[in-house]
């Protein structure tokens, strides 16, 4: 027999208190972690402002879950229908499709729980706004590691990404992907399109191999890959490419999470220590590390110059 609808009270915009009613509360959503669709919504709320800043104002895709995690998975690009009339969207283009389609564009806490409640599970944001969709405010250096890499591996590359935001006068923010690799997150101008942004990853990318070729790589077709190297994915920065959240859930057998770290922490820290059962304290000890993201914009001029250098030496 299905349990009743459970609605909770979540803050939204002037202090106003939106109800988001989560139907099906019991159902199942991770089997091995023994989480249920209310487990997960009540992870959200407790990461709320966290998840939110994350996504706030970019077009985002849904991981849908309608069955659970162990059932098939759903690429929610157009907003779900039966949305409340508070739910903010952004029309988005597809040029392979010759389409536009309105893709959720969350707002306020309450949008993540009304999505949750949608079956989603894990958020992939835009590295854009939605007032510059074609102009990307966030270079994301994506940190991949390939099959035989362990994630010591991952830290020798997190440091040398490290050393080289700094000699470039840069703060980046660090965060686990959930998975098995690590995000590292810059705020930059939106001056530049995708395909420039993609350019200047790909610089710093070969700068990083540069100083460490035996442990990353930026070749780009996976069979010419080092097995045992790790892949800085500059792709991630092209047009309809998403990663997932911080703060996001990961629809993995462990439910881990995609957790902010702070520098210092990335020697010790272990991807599965972050889940949906050990993030809320976390996140309520040391608030959203990535608060201060937003606090300044940085330029990609000099990584676009490493480019311009670097496609002269090769031809």
């Amino acid at each position: 027999m299905a349990s009743d609808a459970v609605v909770l009270q979540v803050p939204g915009p002037g202090g106003v208190m939106r109800d988001v009613r989560i139907s099906s509360p019991d159902r199942l959503y991770f089997d091995d972690a023994n989480l249920t669709k209310l487990d997960l919504a009540n992870y959200y709320l407790a990461v709320s402002d966290g998840i939110t800043r994350a996504l706030v104002e970019r077009p985002c895709m849904l991981h849908r879950f309608p069955k659970g995690t162990s059932e098939k998975k759903v690429h929610q690009k157009k907003l779900p229908a039966g949305a409340p009339d508070w739910i903010e969207t952004v029309d988005i283009f597809f040029p392979r499709y010759s389409r536009t389609v309105q893709e959720l564009c969350v707002t306020e806490p309450a949008a993540v729980l009304w999505a949750v409640q949608m079956s989603t599970v894990e958020f992939h944001p835009w590295n854009s706004r939605r007032g510059h969709v074609e102009r990307p405010d966030e270079w994301r250096i994506d940190l991949d590691p390939m099959p035989d890499a362990d994630f010591g591996r991952v830290r020798r590359v997190a440091h040398v990404v490290h050393e080289i935001l700094d000699e470039l006068g840069i703060v980046g923010f660090p965060k686990t992907s959930g998975g098995h690799g690590l995000h590292i997150y810059v705020r930059i101008e939106p001056e530049w399109e995708f395909g420039d942004v993609r350019r200047a990853a790909h610089a710093f990318g070969t700068e990083v191999v540069r100083r460490l070729p035996a442990d990353a790589t930026v070749t780009w077709w996976r069979k010419d890959r080092d097995p045992a190297a790790v892949f800085i994915d500059f792709n991630q920065n092209a047009r309809d490419h998403t990663m997932a959240a911080a703060y996001s859930i990961r629809a993995n057998a462990r439910a881990t999470v995609s957790a902010p770290l702070r520098w210092d922490e990335i020697d010790d820290a272990e991807p599965d220590d972050f889940t949906v059962a050990t993030m809320p304290a976390r996140y309520a000890e040391l608030g959203d590390l990535h608060a201060a993201i937003d606090e300044r914009a940085y330029r990609l001029d000099t990584l676009l110059e490493w480019d311009d250098r670097d496609t002269a030496e090769s031809t």
